[in-house]
């Protein structure tokens, strides 16, 4: 059977729900990941050399590296597709970059709008849940990958569980790893995206 963890979220880490919040932090985020975890090749195809100059000497980058802002009519036809209402960090992260794709980890895309389903929708979903349902032991993670929304994916998927509310709005959210069947739980689609940012330090 799959195994679920609670990882320890720092409680000084505050939900990024605006897109002044998450344009800084993102920012940072891509100077930790290129100075850590890029290729190369990567920071070739993505810097000049007076911003390499600038990272190797642990300065800021001023140019942003993210995606276009997402529109208030892509992220309302997103909602509508799927009949809800994202919760408030997914939401500002989307105005802020409509995806993502340097992500630390083993997910190689922060989807945009257009690319957000539900993930029994998916490719990979539903041969997830045609897999985990061949065992009576895994119907928790069955239903979980049903009701649940993907949000990035790679060899590792990001999920997105609507029923599960928080006080702020939040819905939880999940990382699930299937070659392990390790699934991880947080509060927030800004906690786990956070997570990323501390394994990178």
């Amino acid at each position: 059977m799959s195994e679920m963890h609670e990882p320890n979220e720092p409680a000084a880490t505050a939900v990024l729900t605006t897109p002044e919040a998450w344009r800084d932090y993102l920012g940072r985020y891509d100077e930790l990941y290129l100075r850590n975890r890029a290729s190369d090749q990567e920071i070739f195809d993505l810097l000049d050399e007076d911003e390499v100059e600038v990272l190797d000497e642990g300065g800021r980058l001023e140019r942003w590296l993210g995606e276009e802002p997402a529109r208030e009519e892509t992220v309302a036809a997103a909602e509508e597709r799927l009949e809800v209402r994202f919760p408030p960090s997914l939401r500002g992260f989307l105005f802020t970059s409509d995806g993502w794709m340097r992500v630390s980890g083993w997910v190689d895309l922060v989807y945009p709008c257009g690319r957000i389903a539900w993930m029994r929708d998916t490719g990979a979903g539903a041969s997830l849940i045609r897999l985990y349902s061949e065992e009576f032991d895994n119907a928790e993670y069955v239903d979980l990958f049903r009701r649940s929304i993907e949000i990035a994916g790679g060899e590792d998927v990001w999920l997105l569980d609507p029923t599960d509310l928080g006080p702020d709005g939040e819905w939880t959210a999940y990382v699930f790893t299937p070659k392990y069947g390790d699934l991880r739980k947080f509060t927030s689609f800004s906690t786990l995206f956070h997570h990323g940012y501390e394994a990178m330090k």
